[in-house]
């Protein structure tokens, strides 16, 4: 049975200035069992990032709970959040110039990692690693001399250097053409399908569609989830599948701790509501929501 990898529970974080207060999570509830890959969505401001950063040790909840693979990110010291980063959690970013060092080769930056940590054979291991997201080719080549793609798929290799129980990707396919956002998301395919742990925050609607599982925040916290139906579950390679129009996934509302949801604007607005009341009612088992007459 796989172990909870992500336990988020009433997860508040406020960002305070002299003149105001941001509450950027809102009471946030989600799992992550050990093997899943999972992406989070949601608009600019609905905490996302915030929930990422959170996860990767870059910032501290103001309350609530939150674990990690077995570890408190409440309690721990510096230095256990330092090794926590080193050993735990592996980053990827939409600006892949936060993973590596320009004047260095793709092999020596994924190799960097690897001298803060006790991993054995770095050289050899470097080299699977530039193997596995296609890179091993380029292992001489410095950073400014590979595309935006190629920089983002060493950049995943040395996410990986230290073996992380977590891979955390922001915003992966942000800044590179389809074709190699396709490519990068067959290498998070392929890792997932060996074991690693993932979690994708993303805007792109083509590689959300293709994850098994989709968590939607919306003011701070869970609103809905979407997963992926069967039919598709096999056809992610496909190429005849166009991803961002076709209807691949179920979606869910998510109830909170006192029986809350929030509805999507779309099916609101369809109410054509005067104000902020609507009717609940129980009928044959379903609960209906409707414009009060």
């Amino acid at each position: 049975m796989a172990e909870t990898m992500i336990k988020a529970d009433n997860l508040v974080k406020i960002y305070k200035t002299k003149e105001t207060e941001v509450l950027a999570l809102q009471g946030l509830d989600l799992t992550v069992e050990e093997g899943e890959l999972t992406a989070i969505i949601g608009n600019s401001g609905s905490g996302k990032s915030t929930f990422l950063n959170m996860i990767g040790g870059l910032d501290r909840p103001s309350a609530g709970s939150l674990f990690v693979a077995g570890s408190n990110l409440f309690t721990m010291t510096e230095k256990e959040l330092v090794l926590y980063k080193r050993d735990t959690v592996g980053f990827v970013w939409q600006n892949n110039g936060r993973n590596m060092l320009p004047f260095l080769s793709a092999l020596e930056n994924v190799m960097l990692p690897m001298n803060l940590s006790s991993t054995k054979k770095k050289h050899d291991k470097a080299i699977e690693l530039l193997e596995l997201v296609g890179m091993a080719h380029k292992k001489s080549s410095r950073m400014n001399m590979l595309s935006g793609g190629e920089q983002q798929r060493v950049a995943i290799a040395i996410a990986l250097a230290n073996s992380p129980k977590l891979l955390l990707a922001d915003e992966p396919t942000g800044s590179v053409d389809t074709k190699t956002a396709n490519y990068i998301f067959d290498v998070f395919s392929e890792l997932n399908r060996k074991g690693q742990t993932i979690l994708i925050v993303t805007h792109d609607t083509a590689l959300s569609k293709k994850v098994k599982r989709v968590v939607a925040i919306r003011d701070g916290k869970i609103s809905s989830e979407r997963v992926l139906k069967e039919a598709y579950q096999d056809r992610l390679k496909e190429s005849d599948i166009d991803w961002r129009s076709e209807d691949t996934q179920d979606e869910y509302a998510v109830l909170d701790r006192v029986g809350r949801l929030q509805l999507p604007q779309e099916m609101v607005a369809g109410l054509g509501l005067d104000d902020n009341k609507v009717k609940v009612f129980v009928k044959d088992g379903q609960i209906v929501i409707s414009k009060p007459e």
